[in-house]
């Protein structure tokens, strides 16, 4: 069983510390139940704005709010004690200005307690992300597939198939590690440019549908225990049927209803004798 033998959070600066040395290991959570669950097992906890999609059923992680994001966020750090806790900026909350994004970034970190935050885009990000970490706002940045930017993208497309696109992706990465972002999240990203990506990084690579040559791996948790639905994307390994032992549990619970099976006197109060 791989479980953390720490006794405190972990800190970013442990956490790039990590390359080289122990594959990181992340999930995401937007929940205190979730949480506490995983806090033991992984190295940081995502609240990503993928929680739109997997938690309330939207469509895009387009529609996700300041307000929801340090709500999730603020259950994901009371709940857990190990993990080092990194929020997703949603989409218009950073992209106008440094100054909005210094302004948005330090109220979900004074709210919410997180570690750090994260920020997709390319290299024309790069001079916010210096503005942040000048600041004292921990960044890592999101490159490849970036879902924020479905619209311009064409859909959830891999990234980097072409020279010219690995390139710009290269690109991006070095732009970000100038700029100070203490880790590179890849997603979507063709193995080869991951990989070389990782290796000329001085800071900790994350993939999801990158390589495995990446410093650590983040999955979404709905789509690892079998929550996500019927289109699972490639990259993605089931490990437990989730789907299944909920559907069963409620399909027991209604028949038992119906039959008169439940309650049963053990699950009922009495009244004390006397009283």
């Amino acid at each position: 069983m791989s479980i953390h033998t720490r006794t405190r959070r972990l800190t970013v600066p442990q956490l790039v510390a990590m390359k080289g040395r122990q594959k990181i290991v992340s999930l995401t959570a937007y929940t205190s139940h979730m949480a506490r669950l995983m806090d033991p097992f992984v190295d940081f906890v995502l609240i990503g704005d993928s929680t739109a999609m997997v938690g309330y059923g939207r469509t895009s992680t387009l529609d996700m709010s300041l307000e929801e994001i340090i709500a999730h966020s603020r259950a994901v750090v009371a709940s857990t004690r190990l993990a080092c806790v990194i929020a997703d900026m949603p989409f218009g909350s950073y992209q106008e200005s440094p100054q909005q994004a210094y302004r948005n970034c330090a109220q979900v970190l004074a709210r919410t307690g997180c570690d750090a935050i994260k920020l997709e885009g390319g290299k024309a990000l790069a001079p916010t992300v210096e503005f942040l970490v000048q600041r004292g706002i921990p960044v890592m940045a999101h490159i490849g597939l970036m879902p924020q930017y479905v619209n311009t993208m064409g859909g959830f497309k891999a990234q980097g198939m072409s020279e010219a696109t690995a390139r710009a992706i290269e690109e991006d990465a070095r732009a970000h590690l100038a700029a100070g972002a203490f880790s590179l999240l890849l997603e979507g990203v063709a193995e080869p440019v991951a990989r070389r990506i990782s290796e000329f990084s001085a800071m900790p690579t994350i993939g999801i549908g990158a390589s495995p040559a990446c410093d650590g791996q983040v999955l979404v948790t709905e789509d690892l225990l079998g929550l996500g639905g019927e289109q699972v994307p490639r990259f993605v390994k089931q490990y437990a049927d989730a789907a299944a032992l909920i559907s069963q549990a409620c399909e027991r619970f209604a028949a038992e209803v119906r039959d008169g099976q439940f309650p049963e006197a053990r699950h009922c109060y009495g009244v004390e004798q006397g009283s």
